[in-house]
Formats: structure tokens, sequence, C-alpha cells
């Protein structure tokens, strides 16, 4: 688990931007929360997830949570179908704060172009974006 300040970063997955993380599995992608954006926000009271069935595009808001602090906004990080939502958040969002890496995960997505994985930060990239988030929160 590589850590980039005080927050978890791991190596094999790619982020979205909006600081989602996302992790391959042959055509389908699990999404979750970075371990940064949890933080930030502070203990999440709501989720509101997409539906299974749904088609989404990537960079479109397709669900929220929120938090004591603020209303945060959850991107599709690539395009597709959700197939699968993991239902405990919706009595339990405060697990993604426990376990934003496993069992906080927000939903999976059949991807419909595959190579949208490519467009997302990964690897040293995702270190440097990630250095200058945590700089960009910390002058505010």
């Amino acid at each position: 688990m590589r850590m980039v300040g005080e927050y978890k970063l791991p190596e094999e997955l790619y982020y979205h931007p909006e600081h989602l993380w996302v992790r391959v599995e042959g055509n389908k992608a699990i999404v979750g929360i970075t371990d940064f954006n949890q933080k930030l926000a502070g203990e999440i009271s709501y989720i509101e997830l997409p539906e299974e069935g749904d088609e989404v595009e990537k960079d479109q808001v397709i669900g929220s949570f929120e938090t004591g602090k603020w209303l945060g906004k959850i991107y599709a990080p690539v395009s597709g179908t959700i197939t699968k939502i993991n239902e405990e958040l919706e009595d339990d969002p405060a697990i993604i704060n426990e376990d934003p890496y496993g069992k906080g995960w927000l939903f999976e997505i059949e991807m419909s172009n595959p190579d949208e994985v490519n467009e997302l930060l990964y690897g040293d990239a995702a270190v440097e974006w990630q250095k200058k988030e945590i700089e960009k929160h910390e002058k505010k």
C-alpha cells in the first residue's frame, strides 16, 4: 500500500480526478471513493448510488454522498452499465470511512469502452495528482 502524505493510494488502482478509484477486473470496473476524499469529507451519513442496469457515460454525475460538512458528487469514471451496487452502504454509509478500498466499494460497471481506463490517473501520475490535491486543500 503506497502512502501519499497520510493518505493511502493503492498502486494497482486507477484514479478519476474527482477522487474515485477504479479496480479493473477484465471488462468490469469496481469503483469507490479515495481515502483522501473520505477523510476530507468526514463521516459519510448518506449515500445515493446509481441503480443496477443504469447506462452511464464517463464523467457523468451518477450519485452523491453527504456528511455533516458537505454534499459530494459521485461520477462515472468510465462508460458502461451498472451491474452491481454495494447495498450495505444504504444502511451504513460510514463503511466507506472505515474501509474505502475494501468493504466501502460503491458499484461495479460493465465497461462499454475499456480503453477509457487509460484516460484515468495511474502510477506516478496518480501520486503527483494526489500531492497537488493535498497541497490545494491544505491552503484552504
